[in-house]
């Protein structure tokens, strides 16, 4: 078993930002999405080192990194993984966005086209006109949880990003993931700073240009976080990318949907070079 290799690395403005690598051969960026960190990718590394050099990050305000005051935005978001990249001399990388992760995976595509060899879009939108917000029935369960601390509102939030009826049927596999959540929580004020990040980002939408490596965009039809009609209205932003509906997943679709998740993300790093004119 490769041991994993752990690393500090340092933004722009100084924020330290944790970084673990697993395994050798192309640079795979594994991006997290709002208040969660390298832990929702227990399921993709151990599966994906064996073909790539798999890095995972814990964006700034989450997991190990450093928690500054914000605001935050998504292209300082994007800025953190470039800084990753570089610093490791890992680009260009196949890029991997979850969720937010997502919206930073997109952004430094575009702001960094040279560093990023491949997208694979997850359960995320481009944003902009025409893009679909949280729905008010999961914004309310957020807003009321909201007082419990980062340990309440995990518990008290993190089914909704599965498919209903997920938690029940996979009782002891979700409290190990909400376990390893709580060992490095989100304080409530950056998820907030996060958060406000993804809503400035749903307005404006990603930055304009044309998205010049191959794309797979995956999204679950049963997702109450970034519902499914963002899928669509990404690819029409990426009309070449590869578009993999998961009937009945959720939000968290790659962990409830691993073993197809990675094999999609793995055709990317072993398949050809360049689609994106197809």
């Amino acid at each position: 078993m490769t041991l994993a290799r752990r690393h500090s690395v340092t933004a722009a403005d100084g924020t330290r930002l944790f970084v673990e690598e697993t395994g050798d051969g192309e640079p795979l960026l594994l991006i997290p999405g709002l208040g969660f960190a390298s832990w929702s990718f227990t399921k993709q590394v151990k599966a994906l080192s064996p073909v790539a050099r798999v890095i995972t990050i814990d964006n700034r305000g989450a997991g190990r990194s450093d928690k500054p005051h914000g605001p935050y935005s998504i292209g300082q978001l994007a800025d953190d993984a470039y800084a990753a990249l570089t610093q490791l001399e890992a680009a260009p990388a196949h890029l991997v966005g979850t969720s937010m992760g997502g919206y930073v995976a997109l952004t430094l595509a575009l702001k960094h086209p040279e560093a990023v060899r491949s997208l694979t879009l997850i359960a995320t939108t481009s944003g902009g006109p025409g893009a679909h917000g949280v729905p008010d029935e999961t914004l309310q369960a957020w807003t009321k949880a909201a007082p419990l601390g980062a340990a309440g509102f995990a518990r008290a939030t993190m089914p909704m990003s599965f498919a209903p009826g997920w938690v029940d049927e996979h009782h002891e596999e979700y409290e190990r993931l909400l376990s390893q959540r709580l060992v490095a929580p989100t304080p409530p004020e950056a998820w907030r700073a996060q958060f406000a990040a993804c809503a400035a980002y749903l307005a404006q939408g990603a930055p304009r240009g044309p998205v010049a490596v191959p794309t797979t965009i995956i999204h679950g039809t049963a997702d109450r976080i970034v519902p499914y009609a963002n899928a669509v209205h990404t690819a029409q932003r990426i009309p070449h990318a590869r578009f993999v509906t998961l009937e009945g997943a959720g939000h968290l679709c790659w962990i409830e949907s691993a073993s197809l998740v990675n094999d999609l993300i793995t055709s990317r790093i072993t398949g050809p070079a360049v689609d994106a004119t197809r």
